[in-house]
């Protein structure tokens, strides 16, 4: 399994995705977070592909909404980006993408990249992330289940601000027991289960 978890964008050393990938170039971003959003979302996905495109990948959209998931199986890199978390389970559940992607990044076919609510859908559970983003109408509180804590991006760093509220969701989760990495802009944390490691790539 191998997996790359920024708080924001790809993080201040890409170079550790592109390790991952292992030669490979075929990614697709998933920008369904912003479904909600229209007037970001395209902006949004613009930033990412071309960031993806910087690191010298052939990367292109892949719209929940009503592209086939089958195309999974041609790439070698999926990057989710950021955006309302719940919004992104909704859309993922609907599409079938969240089991298919399970199964890929378990058999290590696919190598998973995101950002903010794109890392923070991998965990367990999303029980506190509604303190962070609108959760709808029904929402589905199941994370993938990926990683075994909770992902809170967004966390203020000397020399670095972050968001209040994931400041706050932290402190919860530590007060409370749970389980959680809390990492500020510009680190990503990096897990091959290959190589045996499970380190943050960024500025600490």
């Amino acid at each position: 399994m191998r997996l790359y978890l920024s708080s924001a964008g790809c993080g201040d050393h890409p170079e550790r995705l592109v390790e991952l990938l292992r030669g490979g170039r075929r990614a697709a971003v998933i920008a369904n977070a912003l479904d909600r959003s229209p007037e970001l979302r395209g902006a949004a996905l613009a930033e990412e592909l071309a960031g993806l495109r910087r690191l010298g990948l052939d990367a292109r959209e892949l719209d929940l909404r009503h592209d086939p998931i089958e195309a999974l199986a041609e790439l070698h890199l999926v990057w989710v980006c950021g955006g309302n978390v719940f919004e992104l389970r909704r859309a993922l559940a609907a599409s079938g993408a969240d089991e298919a992607i399970v199964a890929a990044v378990r058999a290590d076919r696919i190598v998973y990249g995101g950002n903010s609510a794109g890392a923070c859908v991998l965990a367990p559970s999303l029980r506190g992330l509604e303190t962070v983003d609108e959760p709808g109408d029904q929402p589905r509180h199941d994370g993938l289940g990926l990683i075994g804590f909770a992902f809170v991006p967004h966390c203020s760093a000397p020399g670095r601000p972050g968001i209040p509220e994931c400041d706050r969701l932290a402190e919860r989760y530590r007060a409370d027991g749970v389980p959680h990495r809390a990492l500020h802009d510009g680190q990503a944390l990096v897990i091959d289960d290959r190589a045996g490691s499970d380190r943050r790539a960024g500025p600490r």
